[in-house]
């Protein structure tokens, strides 16, 4: 469901801010440093709980205030309202409200508003290491597997006490009853993951073959251990190594998502501009898979739009995303570099010093 509405209070240099956006393009125009990713963050906090800039609270809230509020209000085609909204404070705490009660945790706001973020430091979905490949399968298989946010929570909790015995245990008898559920849990993730970028894999090597029609782009899912072995014998067999090492080499703390252009690493081949398109291409591509898949849209937010992109590129992103029919925030320097979205459903901000008002 898109935001119909978004209230913002003393988020960085936002100190108030009460939108109502359209349910399609939402264009923020402003100079470097006016608030533009701001206003973007804070809808990203209110889908995950958390900045994508600055893991410290004290940074996002406005200075000399105390905490900080966002709230949203979603809504359907059938006028369906559901608000939402997260307060954080100072001293570290954090209130989720959805529906008006209190209480909910950050999974329950990432289920009812998931959201895609292309940003200029995205580049590390495909050049940095397999954590940020396996976070963009798991938001896949979150919002498609009801169990998989417990099993991994689980699943880690299981992999710290391990790496804790393995600092102390004089035989592997002392690690097999907690490696007997481990190993059942991994192997079910492993499936989930595997069964999810297959299916991911149908949308996304198309997309990323038509943004980018000079190469083959493929892609492929690593589990984070040898394919066909049994997971618990292997971390029987494995047990010595993984003692000297201290933590525990292989399982699904090590799946990662391997994405290839002509059979090379991507980062080998491809321009900055290149891999900003394939990053789109793959994060249009999840969106448009959970929407098939679940019913759900996606809500976009393009920070920095024209960075790295010529006209040509742009138009090609334009079109597709709207084609998905979503709602997308896109911040941009100059009105000139969103030419190439603007429709009759858009609404464009101007935004200055913090403040965001509607252009007429």
């Amino acid at each position: 469901m898109p935001l119909s509405r978004l209230i913002i209070k003393q988020f960085r240099n936002i100190e108030a801010c009460d939108i109502s956006p359209s349910s399609g393009f939402n264009f923020l125009i402003g100079a470097n440093g006016s608030g533009k990713t701001s206003l973007l963050e804070a809808v990203y906090l209110l889908g995950h709980g958390r900045s994508f800039k600055s893991s410290i609270t004290g940074r996002i809230i406005q200075h000399q205030c105390d905490e900080l509020f966002v709230h949203g209000r979603l809504q359907n085609s059938q006028q369906f309202e559901l608000p939402l909204g997260i307060n954080k404070r100072r001293d570290g705490t954090t209130e989720v409200k959805i529906s008006g009660e209190s209480g909910q945790k950050l999974a329950e706001l990432a289920k009812v508003l998931p959201l895609q973020l292309i940003h200029p430091e995205g580049f590390d979905l495909l050049t940095d290491g397999p954590k940020h490949r396996r976070a963009f399968i798991d938001w896949g298989v979150f919002h498609c597997e009801p169990q998989f946010y417990e099993a991994w929570g689980r699943v880690k909790r299981l992999n710290k006490q391990r790496n804790a015995l393995l600092k102390t245990a004089t035989s592997y008898r002392e690690l097999s009853y907690w490696d007997q559920e481990l190993a059942k849990l991994a192997e079910m993730i492993s499936n989930w993951r595997a069964e999810y970028v297959a299916q991911l894999k149908e949308v996304a090597e198309p997309l990323c073959r038509d943004f980018l029609s000079e190469f083959d782009v493929s892609i492929s899912f690593y589990q984070g251990w040898e394919r066909g072995a049994d997971y618990a014998q292997l971390l029987e067999k494995n047990f010595e190594r993984d003692q000297h090492l201290g933590y525990t080499f292989s399982g699904p703390n090590k799946a990662d998502l391997k994405i290839r252009v002509n059979g090379t690493p991507v980062e080998d081949i491809l321009s900055r501009g290149q891999l900003k398109l394939l990053v789109c291409a793959l994060r249009v591509a999840q969106g448009q898979h959970l929407t098939k898949l679940t019913e759900k849209q996606c809500i976009y937010l393009i920070d920095d739009f024209a960075s790295e992109l010529d006209s040509q590129r742009r138009a090609r992103l334009a079109d597709c995303l709207k084609e998905t029919g979503a709602q997308v925030f896109v911040s941009s320097i100059t009105e000139s570099q969103i030419a190439e979205m603007n429709s009759e459903n858009s609404k464009m901000f101007h935004v200055e010093r913090g403040k965001i008002e509607l252009v007429k």
